[in-house]
């Protein structure tokens, strides 16, 4: 395990790309990318999880000349500047610092307003379905993606940037899960601020190995000694962390307001969680020791000793809630243009929700959370009424009831 070549397998298993899917759309643009970021001040919120990071360092080649990076991690971001440093790396700027604190605080709004920004770019996020359990989970979930992203905004107009950008997700295109259904009420929200401010977005896939992700927990039950366990009947697209900044950064820079942005792949690169699985055991060196039950899986790995090959696994067809057998990008209704890049799409043309039919949405959000009686049906029903797509799946069972 210490020499599993992450990015290696990635490549070659997962993405079966040797190269970023993204290399030519940003050779095509790189004086454009250059004139948007070289001597420019960064504001990147979110910056310590995978994608945010990898926005970071898809970026310093560009020369930015302050990179302010906000992440509520102190861990995340003292290992994110420990990687920078630790990395062969002569573009971080001479001003470069981490403040570790939530977004949608008041210290941050005192940062933000004492600073100077060319460009925000948001990847805080509740963005598992895995959190939708009850209605406090939930709760939190629309307060994180959807309202501070509202109060963000209000900043963000008091001084406003060049470029805003804030990262969606593809389980917003026809929403099943509570997760996506936030995100999507997070674009409306996004929308009806485009004409004060440049913003743009972006849908995309599964990022492999990302934190907290199935994937990176592979490795931690390895590590552990525990068994392996991933639903044989989902399937998903992915990018290398790698492609997730560089597309970040694409949809950043390069778009239009009340762009969404999304990579350009098709349904034969999907691919189940349980296939990859297979795939890791082999790359370091072991195969799959079928179990019919978790229980069974469990007390295999107990037992299980170093020198076997043969390791516990448990594949399973998906019955929580909120799990959608595969993922898209844009709905029948979206205004899509594939020409205008590579390897990137794009929604256009947005309908600009009226600010104040959203602030009043809101306010109807806001009035449902102090009722102490209120459950996830609740907020479920009102997120249906205000989202015509949102058809939820609702199962009774959470992802916490699984290994």
């Amino acid at each position: 395990m210490l020499f599993f070549n992450q990015n290696k397998f990635i490549n070659t298993h997962i993405t079966k790309r040797p190269e970023s899917f993204f290399e030519e759309d940003i050779a095509a643009n790189k004086d454009q990318l250059s004139k948007k970021i070289k001597g420019k001040s960064i504001l990147v919120i979110g910056g310590a999880g995978t994608i945010g990071s990898s926005f970071v360092k898809a970026i310093l080649p560009f020369k930015p000349s302050r990179l302010t990076v906000v992440d509520y991690s102190e861990n995340g971001l003292t290992e994110l500047t420990r990687d920078l440093r630790s990395d062969y790396n002569d573009h971080i700027p001479e001003y470069y610092i981490t403040y570790p604190f939530d977004f949608g605080g008041e210290i941050f709004a005192k940062m933000y307003r004492a600073g100077q920004w060319d460009v925000v770019a948001c990847f805080a996020a509740h963005k598992h379905v895995r959190s939708e359990k009850d209605h406090l989970a939930i709760e939190a979930m629309v307060r994180n993606n959807v309202f501070n992203t509202k109060a963000l905004l209000d900043l963000a107009i008091e001084n406003p940037p060049e470029h805003f950008f804030s990262v969606s997700t593809d389980k917003a295109a026809n929403p099943v899960n509570v997760m996506g259904a936030s995100k999507k009420m997070m674009e409306k929200v996004l929308m009806s601020y485009t004409d004060d401010l440049k913003i743009s977005t972006a849908r995309f896939a599964n990022v492999a190995f990302s934190n907290g992700s199935l994937l990176a927990g592979f490795i931690e039950r390895i590590m552990k000694r525990q068994p392996i366990s991933a639903p044989n009947d989902v399937r998903r697209y992915f990018v290398s962390p790698i492609e997730s900044g560089q597309l970040c950064m694409l949809a950043c820079l390069l778009g239009e307001s009340k762009n969404i942005f999304f990579p350009k792949l098709d349904e034969t690169q999907m691919m189940t969680f349980s296939k990859i699985a297979e795939l890791f055991l082999t790359e370091i060196g072991m195969e799959p020791d079928y179990c019919d039950s978790d229980d069974e899986a469990r007390e295999k790995a107990a037992k299980w000793e170093y020198g076997n090959k043969k390791y516990p696994v448990c594949f399973f067809a998906t019955n929580t809630s909120g799990e959608k057998q595969y993922e898209e990008f844009f709905t029948q209704s979206d205004n899509v243009n594939m020409e205008k890049f590579s390897a990137l799409g794009v929604i256009e043309n947005q309908e600009i929700p009226d600010k104040n039919g959203i602030l009043n949405i809101l306010t109807e959000f806001k009035a449902m959370f102090q009722n102490e009686s209120v459950d996830k049906a609740a907020i479920v029903s009102l997120l249906s009424r205000h989202l015509s797509d949102f058809k939820h799946i609702e199962t009774g069972k959470s992802l916490d009831q699984r290994i």
